[in-house]
């Protein structure tokens, strides 16, 4: 097991780290300080840009680039929207930051707002994390009180205001356009793209969606620099992530390690390996969005380009351990299920497509399955794929044909036996 330096989790477990003044005295706020003293806009976008920060919501879109995307001249005013709705299957890191750190997730968004030349920045969180939502808004007004939220910020006639701003609990609203439609008071509901938000997002003016765990690394690449930052990781995968495991493992929760850590370390050095002794059967390595890895693929670098060549993703980092136990016919339809509740409706594919996924895995789980229905699932994930309005169809798709490329014996025996393969039972995640 490496030594390394951690940096989003450094203070996360220390004493009162939530309140202002602890915060202040680790260190806190010297980076928006700095920034707002010392630099203008364009300096903070250039060295989040050579920084090589890539967005940790999933998508791992370079961040200073996305900030670059804003026009110029347009008179209107330009948004920050922190995208705080957690809501991916096996995810959970934004909700530690939020609640043991909120004023590292306020000053990264204060630092994204300066840059981008925003005067109100809104923090989405999702509906159900209520404790968090309420650290936040303290959080807020203890750094008003402090003079780094509001008008004239540090005498250098800044304005800049946060709000947060509760959802109803949607797993859409993740998605960034279904978000500001929610935002904006609408039914969360994903918007075609183009425009894209930064053209046209909240009330149509110029807007920047960022994660929670994408801003709480700004002040620490402000603080100490571009280079210090790429240093860590990966050429192209730079800095630390926060993996999240759940599910059969004997340590479950979040581990902050450097981008390219090998899955094998994660899993055994750090979760402590499979619980009760079981072997490991597969690994979904990003969220429950993304495919599925066999046992024999641990072996993988935890990094954006590694996970794709392996034939999955890193997506939102949401380890999901799977034991010898489970019946892969029966997770597929755990997931199917949840996608099909999830989908707004709004476009044929994912409604017509995940419904029908959800009818056919309940019939082949329940033991009236047809050899057919195999090939007639993989149809109708390639009917899904791309073909959506929001990348939700496109979530919905992995589990289902990963697990049938992948585990094919499993659901050949459940439809000709009308059981479940000997040894393995239902879902029983933790």
């Amino acid at each position: 097991m490496a030594e390394f330096e951690k940096i989003l989790f450094k203070y996360i477990d220390f004493p009162e780290q939530d309140r202002i003044d602890t915060y202040m005295k680790n260190g806190g706020y010297a980076a928006f300080r700095k920034a707002v003293t010392t630099m203008t806009p364009e300096e903070v976008t250039d060295v989040v840009i050579k920084s090589g920060l890539r967005g940790r919501g999933g998508a791992g879109f370079p961040a200073g680039r996305k900030w670059s995307f804003l026009p110029k001249g347009t008179g209107k005013p330009v948004y920050l929207t922190v995208n705080a709705d957690e809501s991916e299957p096996g995810t959970f890191k934004d909700r530690e930051l939020m609640e043991k750190d909120p004023h590292m997730v306020i000053e990264g968004t204060l630092i994204a707002a300066y840059a981008i030349k925003c005067k109100i920045a809104f923090i989405y969180i999702r509906g159900e994390f209520t404790f968090a939502a309420r650290q936040l808004t303290r959080a807020i007004e203890e750094a008003r009180a402090k003079g780094f939220v509001g008008k004239n910020i540090s005498g250098k006639g800044i304005d800049i205001d946060i709000v947060v701003h509760r959802g109803g609990g949607a797993y859409i609203c993740g998605e960034e356009t279904a978000l500001l439609t929610s935002l904006e008071g609408g039914m969360g509901y994903p918007r075609v793209k183009p425009p894209f938000p930064a053209v046209a997002g909240l009330y149509g003016c110029p807007t920047i969606i960022n994660n929670v765990e994408t801003l709480a690394n700004l002040p620490h690449i402000i603080n100490r620099g571009a280079e210090w930052f790429a240093s860590i990781g990966t050429p192209k995968s730079t800095g630390t992530k926060i993996f999240c495991l759940s599910g059969h493992i004997n340590k479950p929760g979040n581990y902050e390690l450097p981008m390219g850590v090998p899955l094998r370390e994660v899993l055994y050095d750090y979760g402590g390996g499979i619980k009760d002794g079981h072997n490991l059967k597969a690994v979904i390595p990003g969220g429950s969005s993304v495919p599925v890895l066999t046992a024999d693929k641990i072996d993988v670098h935890m990094d954006f380009e590694s996970l794709a060549e392996a034939g999955s993703m890193l997506g939102s980092a949401g380890v999901i351990v799977i034991d010898e136990t489970m019946c892969m016919v029966r997770a597929a339809l755990n997931l199917a299920q949840f996608y099909q509740h999830e989908s707004c409706g709004q476009c044929t594919p994912c409604r017509q497509g995940t419904y029908w996924m959800l009818v056919i895995l309940n019939r082949i789980e329940h033991g009236e399955g047809r050899m057919e229905d195999l090939d007639t699932l993989l149809d109708i994930c390639d009917n899904i794929e791309g073909n959506t309005i929001c990348p939700l169809g496109d979530a919905a798709v992995p589990s289902v044909r990963s697990t049938i490329k992948q585990f094919r014996d499993e659901y050949e025996y459940h439809i000709t036996n009308k059981a479940c393969l000997p040894g393995t039972t239902a879902p029983r995640f933790e």
